[in-house]
């Protein structure tokens, strides 16, 4: 028999014939157990012995009972009873088990003395997305509500495929009602707080739990929603958590600083792909402010802007992030680029990307072209096997 533990209680058959009093510390127990992702639960072996008393009786009514009685105790905690079991003493005893629930699993970080948890999955987000999958289910094509839960991901059903002018390249932005008459019940009963509103919300606690967006796919006959469970990045979750304390900013603000922060620096024409963006005059409603209170740098104009976190705010969020080649600034990329091609001459561009991993193989391109234009470097062979040396070497 295991010794007690986080996961493990002994409980004196006397706690289920005690009353009230020792089925609310029962109740207590079960919480905890709750808390800590599910455990066991002996009634009817002492503490002390780790057994039970010989010649113990346990009625299978009572174990019934004392499953009843602690169900409507513990709000929201799944508790099943196990058969009567015998020890080899010939005492009698049942255990009672929380059964770990996934969608309740959390990480748990350091957050300087205490310890921060990060839910797997939001509360908000599983509601957002049931609401949704009922909402625009199709009631003409028989089939249910489906929610699967996969120990690196949750996937939610529904019947039918996305509306007409809804993919899952616009569902960001485009509206259409499918269960028009439906959507207005749940409004009323305010289950819904507003139309078009609930991919919004799932977008922003993916951004500020540093999660993947959801994936969607999609036919005639089903809609499926797929969200992974994997923090992409923990050091950014300090920082995250240090703006939106600090600085008075939107939905679509933190949207975009997630997307930011995960991926280090993005190329507008990027980030206007991950927000379903058509053109860069609606992308200035995200990131404007962010840019107006310095809590995100640019680089360049037009369709070569970058947008990445400003170096100030990530010292003063004290996150500790890596440096990465990826925000080093410009000039000092083309410097490192020259002085590997003083090092190494007559290289292609992989041989370069493969010495200098960090760089983003598109800025790589660039800064390339650029050099090639300024006069610094020049080049041999064609496209394919084109091999680059700095000028001054020739």
């Amino acid at each position: 028999m295991k010794n007690e533990s986080q996961t493990v209680e002994y409980k004196s058959i006397r706690k289920i014939r005690a009353g009230d009093n020792g089925f609310k510390e029962l109740s207590v127990t079960c919480v905890c157990l709750a808390n800590a992702r599910g455990g066991t639960i002996f009634i009817g072996i002492e503490d002390k012995s780790k057994q039970p008393p010989v010649g113990q009786t346990v009625q299978t009514s009572e174990a019934n009972d004392a499953i009843t009685k602690l169900r409507s105790l513990c709000y929201n905690v799944a508790l099943s009873a196990s058969e009567i079991l015998v020890h080899e003493n010939g005492g009698q005893y049942f255990d009672i088990e929380k059964k770990a629930i996934e969608l309740t699993y959390f990480y748990e970080l350091p957050d300087g003395l205490y310890r921060k948890q990060i839910r797997h999955y939001h509360p908000k987000l599983i509601r957002e997305l049931l609401l949704n999958a009922f909402a625009h289910q199709s009631f003409t094509i028989s089939g249910d509500i489906m929610l699967k839960v996969y120990p690196d991901r949750l996937e939610i059903s529904n019947p039918g495929g996305l509306p007409i002018g809804v993919t899952k390249d616009n569902i960001l932005h485009a509206c259409q009602r499918r269960n028009p008459y439906f959507l207005r019940v749940m409004h009323d009963l305010k289950l819904m707080e507003g139309e078009g509103s609930g991919y919004d919300l799932i977008y922003q606690l993916d951004a500020m739990d540093a999660k993947e967006l959801p994936q969607i796919s999609s036919d005639f006959n089903t809609t499926t929603i797929i969200q992974t469970s994997k923090i992409v990045n923990e050091e950014i979750l300090p920082l995250l958590d240090y703006v939106t304390k600090n600085y008075d900013i939107s939905q679509k603000n933190i949207i975009a600083l997630g997307l930011i922060a995960q991926h280090q620096k993005l190329l507008s024409t990027e980030l206007c792909t991950f927000l379903q963006l058509d053109d860069n005059k609606r992308l200035r409603s995200y990131v404007d402010k962010l840019v107006e209170l310095g809590i995100v740098d640019t680089w360049g104009i037009k369709k070569g802007n970058s947008f990445l976190i400003n170096p100030k705010v990530i010292a003063n969020s004290k996150a500790n992030i890596k440096t990465s080649l990826k925000t080093v600034e410009p000039h000092r990329l083309v410097a490192l680029i020259e002085e590997d091609l003083r090092l190494h001459p007559n290289s292609m561009r992989r041989e370069i990307h493969k010495r200098l991993p960090d760089i983003d193989e598109k800025d790589l391109q660039k800064y390339l072209y650029e050099m090639v234009k300024s006069g610094k470097i020049n080049y041999e062979g064609g496209k394919t096997f084109r091999q680059y040396y700095l000028v001054l070497d020739v």
